[in-house]
């Protein structure tokens, strides 16, 4: 009976968790400034709150990689023109939560937006206001764009982050933006309810690591730009992870014991400021469980 009473409110904990994420990362927004950072070559990244930013520009225009909120739309288009002034050609969703779209609406009067079709069922569903917020175009397992001399690649992977992932890779630039399927350093947000699991974004991101060049520059869904060694720590991270809890599972342990053991030292360091270690371990404990 206690063990289903957990799960029970583990339940209601993952029911809230993705508005929980938006709500907590758009609070404050008043203060925060753009940072731009060049990630190679003429593709850049825009750090605010919450995603991360990709923009490319080229001299036949920019291309948009999530857009943050909306109260940071003005703030965001100041530091694209920066960047190079010319028109905002195309915009990409990488997946339907509201810290990567919530400034659909205003960047959408511009370029069109890409994204994967569940994408804008989703935000269809979970937005109040729809119509402009939603992509216009979107793609089943992928597309390929150009603007001026770059190819630009867009790949979706299931049942990972959410299950409208996509990934975006500037081929020329060698420059990939993984969204939420990498969360740089730091234990990531699996949205259960939204499609994910564990260890579909576990699949998912050892696939990426084999997929691109070694020397690939990486824009991450949150946290510090990166490389493949960076990204090979992060997997090394969720196997332990995946590991530890399936191994307590299958010793009998309970909910309440696998969450009080916790994740050990080796990564406890890898909580902040959303996902706790007590987060985290609820992720893996309400995934790996056996239904």
């Amino acid at each position: 009976m206690k063990k289903i009473l957990f799960l029970m409110s583990l339940l209601v904990c993952f029911c809230t968790n993705s508005v929980m994420f938006t709500a907590h990362a758009a609070s404050d927004l008043s203060s925060v400034e753009i940072r731009v950072l060049k990630a190679n070559a003429n593709v850049y990244m825009l750090e605010g709150r919450g995603g991360n930013i990709g923009v490319l520009a080229t001299t036949d225009g920019l291309v948009l990689v999530d857009d943050q909120f909306a109260p940071l739309a003005s703030k965001i288009e100041q530091a694209m023109k920066e960047i190079k002034d010319v028109p905002l050609k195309y915009i990409v969703n990488t997946h339907y939560h509201g810290d990567h779209t919530g400034a659909n609406a205003h960047f959408a009067k511009q370029a069109p937006i890409f994204a994967h079709s569940n994408v804008r069922k989703r935000v269809a569903t979970d937005n109040k206001k729809v119509g402009a917020n939603l992509p216009v175009i979107t793609y089943e397992h992928g597309v390929t764009m150009y603007l001026d001399d770059e190819e630009i690649q867009l790949t979706h992977f299931p049942s990972g982050h959410t299950d409208g992932d996509s990934i975006v890779y500037f081929k020329k630039a060698n420059v990939l933006h993984m969204g939420d399927l990498y969360f740089q350093g730091r234990f990531p947000y699996v949205d259960l309810n939204g499609g994910g699991s564990v260890k579909g974004y576990l699949a998912n991101i050892k696939k990426i690591k084999n997929q691109f060049p070694p020397d690939v520059v990486i824009i991450p869904g949150h946290g510090e730009l990166s490389n493949m060694a960076s990204l090979q720590g992060f997997i090394e991270m969720i196997e332990y992870s995946i590991n530890r809890v399936e191994m307590a599972v299958k010793a009998g342990n309970s909910s309440g014991e696998i969450l009080a053991d916790g994740i050990g030292e080796k990564y406890e360091n890898w909580a902040w400021q959303f996902i706790s270690e007590e987060k985290w371990m609820k992720t893996l404990i309400k995934d790996l469980t056996p239904k």
